[in-house]
């Protein structure tokens, strides 16, 4: 027995170490676009690219995950796509221009799409049913909490080296879960018989595709009076209703209908979609936050961050105990709750803020996401039909990463409008017939008889417009976290969770 142990422990090192490699990857680059946007040439719109190219391919190459272990062996499978991976960030980590980023960040997400569905598959087949929970507690710490760590050492290895060093670090882990899987992972048979679904495959991906470009451009090209945003948008729409067409009549569809037909699932489908929003477009802001009206040094704002990862663990340890015993409604429930009081705190948030308010705050929403990914993905597949459990994986991580890149550019561009529109009207109030201006702080900071004065003053509006922008950005995402609350009334209870957790894995 101790063989067996000793190479299911190494394992599941070797997949988490994937499974870290690719979730980190989501956020790592966050502290340091700004480095980025300069030595790219890159404005703020354009270097969000990296984000966004990233999560869409890698929700795009997703579902195909299972047809591929299938066609050619899980094993073969995981060692192409550590390999892809590792060398696509060596690329990025050498881009000299935005376009080869935005190109090697592509092939990025294309090869680690696999990484975390194979990982979770993995671990589950490595475990015995009784222990399936707790595996799905480990694993979720690797999809959950790379993401919410990332910020920290992206922070440390722009400070200390350079920005190019948050895609070098992927090589040394690269390597290493290479050895451990060769040597230690199992392949499964392959079926040379397998066949895709070719047509709806690519009317899906050019959905999501259109979808993202609308959203990554909309804001530059000021939306709909843009005939190309006109066009993406309206190829997005019909790619979609195509494949909806398709998926319906087609005799062996890419995403089988009969997956919605379970309520669990429907329903969990759209609580993990609002997850995918929370996690990253929250980072998303913060960061930026920390670092451009906090005056925050990249390695300071990571740390400031850390914390929340620490709660996401805490709550996915307890989580993964409590999962089989009690209701997880009320776990659900109980994650809604603190994520919304960790929101609302953080729409009242200044540049005044302190260091423990911000750690404190994200340690209670660490904590509310640690609730909600346990559970959630134990019970979206507790009544799943064991015959759609293989789609019915590749389809959630889909959801996650879709509500991942559409929250970030959401976001990204409510602040963006959102200056802009608070600068406006704020800038009607900085006249000459505003008394407040002629007191003698106010006065002697913006002289409005000069031009220094007048300029120091504009700055100074522009960043209150730009606090009240991201508060308002916080206040949205609350009620997001407000409004999906019904939705887990709905869930049907299922309390022997310790196997369903299991069956959220690929056969």
């Amino acid at each position: 027995m101790a063989e067996p142990t000793m190479q299911r422990s190494l394992v599941t090192i070797g997949v988490m170490l994937a499974t870290i490699m690719q979730a980190l990857d989501t956020t790592i680059a966050n502290v340091a676009l700004p480095y980025m946007q300069g030595g790219l040439a890159a404005s703020q719109d354009q270097i969000n690219w990296v984000l966004t190219s990233y999560i869409v391919a890698a929700a795009i190459m997703t579902p195909p995950t299972g047809w591929l272990a299938r066609r050619f062996g899980r094993k073969r499978l995981f060692l192409v796509a550590v390999t892809g991976f590792t060398v696509a960030s060596v690329l990025c980590g050498a881009a000299a221009t935005l376009g080869q980023m935005v190109l090697f960040r592509l092939l990025q997400g294309l090869f680690g799409a696999s990484l975390v569905p194979l990982s979770q598959a993995v671990m589950l087949d490595s475990y015995p049913k009784e222990q399936q929970g707790s595996a799905m507690a480990i694993w979720g710490v690797g999809v959950m909490v790379g993401p919410i760590l990332g910020p920290t050492l992206g922070g440390w290895l722009t400070e200390a080296y350079d920005w190019r060093w948050v895609f070098y670090i992927n090589l040394p882990v690269g390597i290493l879960t290479f050895v451990l899987l060769t040597t230690f992972l199992s392949e499964t048979a392959s079926d040379r018989r397998a066949r895709l679904d070719w047509l709806g495959f690519g009317l899906l991906s050019l959905a999501i595709g259109a979808l993202q470009l609308m959203l990554d451009r909309g804001e530059q090209l000021d939306w709909f009076n843009s005939l190309e945003i006109v066009l993406e948008g309206s190829v997005s729409a019909l790619a979609f209703y195509l494949f909806l067409a398709h998926m319906f009549t087609a005799e062996k569809p890419f995403i089988s209908p009969g997956l919605f037909k379970d309520r669990n699932f429907s329903l969990g489908l759209l609580l993990i979609f609002f997850v995918g929003v929370v996690l990253l477009a929250t980072l998303a802001l913060l960061t930026p936050y920390l670092q451009n009206l906090m005056d925050y040094p990249v390695f300071t704002a990571g740390l400031v961050l850390a914390p929340r990862g620490v709660g996401t663990m805490i709550a996915m340890f307890i989580a993964g105990r409590l999962v089989a015993r009690i209701d997880v409604r009320f776990l659900l429930g109980t994650g809604l709750i603190l994520t919304v009081l960790a929101l609302w705190e953080m729409t009242y948030y200044t540049p005044d803020v302190d260091q423990w308010t911000i750690v404190r705050n994200g340690l209670i929403q660490g904590m509310g996401l640690g609730f909600l990914f346990v559970p959630l993905s134990a019970v979206t597949f507790a009544t799943l039909d064991p015959a759609y459990r293989t789609e019915g994986t590749g389809l959630f991580s889909l959801m996650r990463n879709i509500g991942s890149a559409i929250g970030i550019s959401v976001v990204i561009n409510l602040l963006s409008t959102g200056t802009q529109a608070n600068h406006a009207e704020l800038v009607r109030y900085a006249t000459p017939f505003n008394d407040a201006l002629h007191m003698p702080a106010p006065a002697a900071a913006w002289d409005l008889a000069t031009l220094a004065g007048r300029a120091a003053l504009n700055e100074e509006i522009t960043r209150q417009a730009s606090i009240i922008a991201y508060a308002n950005d916080f206040h949205l995402l609350m009620l997001m976290a407000v409004a999906v609350m019904p939705l887990v009334l709905l869930l049907r209870p299922a309390r022997s969770t310790g196997g369903a957790a299991g069956h959220a894995a690929m056969d």
